[in-house]
């Protein structure tokens, strides 16, 4: 596997790099291909395709080219073949570079783990024949990219993860008016995407609203949806002592790591926000994972993707 550092920012020759991150991991889905059609999830309906399923009894309308004739004779009555029937399916990559990105204790940046991931999927879905899009967005700005079976578009998909990335150079700015936030790319994937789309959601999740259980829930409706959420070690555990600066609206804001109260009402606060994140993922029917800063981006989705593409 590629090298787990990323810093701050992934670069466009970056996130092509990762094809060869992408390849090693030869998930399931990937391997159990048989057809040029083939997607990142088997369908359940039986039709005439490459992969073989089970054989029953003849029944009227069967193609007869289907008919085993050697569990004919032995059965003395007719029975058909049956396949998995393989095919394209769009692939939706929301991924989210806002502001609340902009930041790591542990790894890399959880903008650039973002990117990475994002990166992954797209040419795990492009190899196994599916058609590719995304929608990229931060406060300033949301691109769609419809999906595509071509590594022209992919390539589109990737560029515009650098560029919606931000740099050391010019962070972002907390005093702009909010643009367009996770609820927004959710409301828009709602339109872009086809019946019977995998969507994946690339975020850390921290702009949660009521408003967005019911966004995911009408997208999980008729597409299967899952969360990818990226975490900083910082997230889950305060240090138990030092002195600590965040940024703020109006400066660096310093706390004491060991003061009692902080880590108290840190420790409710983080709470509170998994129990949201929570009952919004069980309640709209959305499979959800984590993956950290300091982890491996590839390792990570080796663990998390399964048979299908499916989240484990």
């Amino acid at each position: 596997m590629g090298d787990t550092g990323a810093g701050t920012h992934v670069s466009l020759q970056d996130l092509v790099r990762l094809q060869a991150d992408a390849r090693a991991l030869k998930l399931p889905s990937v391997r159990q291909v048989r057809g040029r059609q083939a997607g990142l999830r088997q369908s359940r309906q039986r039709g005439r395709g490459m992969t073989f399923a089970e054989v029953r009894q003849y029944q009227p309308g069967d193609d007869i080219r289907s008919i085993d004739w050697r569990v004919t004779a032995r059965r003395q009555s007719p029975h058909t073949k049956l396949y998995e029937e393989e095919r394209e399916r769009p692939v939706l990559l929301i991924a989210d570079l806002g502001p609340t990105l902009f930041f790591a204790s542990a790894g890399a940046y959880k903008q650039a783990r973002c990117a990475q991931i994002t990166g992954l999927l797209a040419w795990l879905a492009l190899w196994a024949g599916d058609q590719v899009g995304g929608l990229v967005f931060n406060n300033q700005s949301l691109e769609v990219l419809r999906p595509a079976r071509r590594k022209k578009s992919l390539l589109r998909l990737l560029d515009t993860l650098a560029r919606q990335q931000y740099q050391p150079e010019s962070p972002p700015s907390l005093s702009l008016p909010d643009g367009p936030g996770l609820n927004t790319a959710l409301a828009e994937a709602r339109r872009v995407a086809h019946t019977g789309s995998r969507i994946f959601i690339i975020s850390d999740f921290m702009t949660l609203t009521p408003d967005t259980t019911s966004l995911l829930g009408a997208l999980a409706r008729h597409n299967t949806v899952s969360a990818l959420r990226i975490m900083d070690p910082l997230e889950k555990e305060l240090p138990r002592s030092g002195r600590f600066a965040v940024a703020g609206p109006e400066g660096p804001v310093w706390f004491d790591a060991a003061n009692p109260d902080f880590q108290k009402a840190w420790h409710d606060k983080v709470t509170s926000h998994e129990q949201q994140l929570s009952n919004c993922f069980r309640t709209s029917g959305v499979q959800a994972a984590t993956i950290m800063t300091d982890d491996n981006p590839a390792e990570a989705l080796r663990l998390q993707l399964g048979p299908g593409g499916r989240i484990g």
